[in-house]
């Protein structure tokens, strides 16, 4: 079996010795020239190799896992990363390798993944730096901040004309021959569906544009009744279940029996068939992304990132949670930390949910306002006792409805002084309570604590310097390089990995006597 070495013996031509001082104390390259070897072992990897029948590559484990950390860091292609392993000192010092000492093919750094992927250990090269801030005493388990980021597809935004027929070519190209040509048989379009793209038509005229979809869906449900019973192979299946989806998402069927698209957006609209997981998201209600997000959880005290997780772009910042705060590594307390987030973490159902679980979560619920009359805030609601008070000193009974619950103030507003700055609501005020009113107003409660608000301001803004050094290369952090989910992941953990390594080298990270140190 072929098994790379790290050389230990120090050549006169050693990259670090070259350096020397230019290697700067405190750099990300520094620190891996010091202490790479100990990190990344000769058997680092070897668990990746398990049941490969070539072996393992000739490459050490410390340089494949040097060049993965840094083109991250730096934001490069596989190729680029390559070259700057080739030609660049402070990279060959970084790995342990004398100076010109060549660089290996691009495509080792696609094999890696794919091996590291499929390991027992895939997000191995976060979850370890994790283990060493813990060793160093770094990283506390007291407090977790959670943010999000949007990290934009590597693909194009298909409209609907373009998903048909992209999909129908999928099918085509992944069934058998056989199959294949049933397929085929049963559609109706003069189009081979040979080349990518649109098909021909003149997009001026509308009634071209409205006979384009009909064929389009027609050839799809075609395509559809053909396969059906058949029994496929995972990438046919595959390829079959995404024509389904865009066949049904955009277009729905006329009085007159032609198939149109719809206005308005599927909730979880398929939005390219290059990359069937990436979706449209928001990051606010006027500003639109497409592709992913990146959830990330700091230690405030370090900024050490203890978990990142990659979902579509559509995903809540409140379904992550628990990814975020699962066990870390060398964690062995049963303490839960206090969570920390913005308002997208303080919907009623994560609070009680929170509440439920014995999780502490500071989070800001946002104010409900009323353009046309006072604030629900200014209501003082008591759920136990069934009753509403308002601004006025008048109280209402709290009543069950098919949607939920609300107080009517309505036989007290005709002589209420108040009732035209109240609502502009011509019988009166209606408060409606929401289902888990309770852990609402108990966060509110804890939210007008003077000391809860300036813990909240010291603590929170951590996390925007941190997804602002996440985001600072766009290949990889503001943009993904690769398509899918799994991947995508992948290139997150990978690139949250090396800025713990980064800011492990400014806090002096070292191994002594007694383990990992820093200062």
């Amino acid at each position: 079996m072929a098994k790379g070495k790290t050389p230990t013996q120090v050549q006169f031509e050693d990259a670090a010795r070259l350096l020397g001082d230019r290697l700067a104390e405190g750099s990300i390259y520094r620190l891996l020239a010091d202490e790479g070897l100990r990190m990344f072992d000769d058997e680092y990897f070897a668990d990746c190799f398990t049941n490969s029948r070539r072996g393992r590559p000739t490459i050490p484990a410390r340089t494949i896992a040097t060049v993965m950390l840094l083109q991250s860091f730096e934001g490069l292609s596989d190729a680029e990363a390559c070259d700057h392993l080739a030609f660049d000192l402070r990279w060959q010092a970084a790995a342990g390798l004398a100076a010109a000492c060549g660089s290996f093919h691009p495509t080792v750094l696609v094999g890696m993944r794919n091996r590291l992927r499929a390991s027992a250990r895939p997000r191995r090269l976060l979850q370890d730096t994790v283990a060493i801030a813990q060793r160093a005493g770094v990283v506390s388990r007291k407090v977790r901040v959670l943010d999000s980021t949007p990290l934009l597809d590597a693909v194009a935004t298909q409209d609907t004309v373009t998903q048909l027929r992209s999909g129908i070519r999928g099918v085509l190209r992944t069934a058998p021959a056989d199959l294949a040509h049933r397929v085929r048989s049963a559609l109706g379009r003069d189009d081979d569906y040979a080349s990518a793209g649109k098909p021909p038509c003149d997009w001026d005229d509308p009634a071209a544009r409205e006979d384009l979809v009909d064929a389009l869906v027609r050839d799809a449900n075609a395509a559809l009744e053909a396969i059906q019973g058949t029994e496929l192979a995972p990438d046919a299946r595959a390829a079959a279940e995404l024509l389904a989806v865009v066949a049904g998402q955009d277009v729905q069927q006329r009085e007159d029996g032609r198939f149109a698209i719809v206005r308005g957006v599927a909730r979880d609209r398929v939005i390219s068939t290059v990359d069937a997981q990436a979706r449209h998201g928001h990051k606010s209600r006027n500003r639109r992304f497409d592709g992913y997000k990146t959830h990330i959880a700091i230690d405030p005290d370090s900024e050490i990132i203890t978990a990142v997780a990659t979902t579509p772009a559509n995903t809540q910042d409140r379904d992550v949670i628990d990814d975020l705060i699962a066990e870390e590594p060398d964690q062995t307390d049963t303490e839960q930390p206090l969570i920390v987030g913005d308002s997208a973490y303080a919907d009623g159902a994560t609070l009680a949910r929170m509440a439920q679980a014995g999780r502490k979560i500071m989070t800001k619920v946002p104010v409900v306002r009323n353009a046309k009359g006072f604030s629900k805030d200014l209501f003082v609601i008591d759920t136990e006792a069934g009753a509403v008070r308002c601004p006025a000193g008048r109280v209402a009974t709290i009543h069950s409805t098919r949607g939920g619950a609300r107080a009517s103030f309505v036989p007290h507003c005709a002589n209420c002084p108040l009732a035209t700055a109240c609502t502009s609501a011509r019988r009166g005020r209606v408060v409606s309570i929401h289902p888990h009113e309770d852990a609402l107003q108990a966060a509110k409660r804890r939210q007008r604590d003077p000391a809860w608000q300036q813990t909240y301001r010291e603590t929170r803004p951590i996390v925007e310097r941190k997804i602002a050094h996440f985001a600072r290369r766009p290949w990889g952090g503001r943009k993904a390089r690769c398509r899918g989910l799994k991947r995508i992941a992948t290139d997150a953990d990978t690139r949250a990995g090396v800025l713990n390594l980064a800011r492990l080298a400014a806090l002096g990270l070292r191994w002594s006597p007694l383990g990992w140190a820093t200062g």
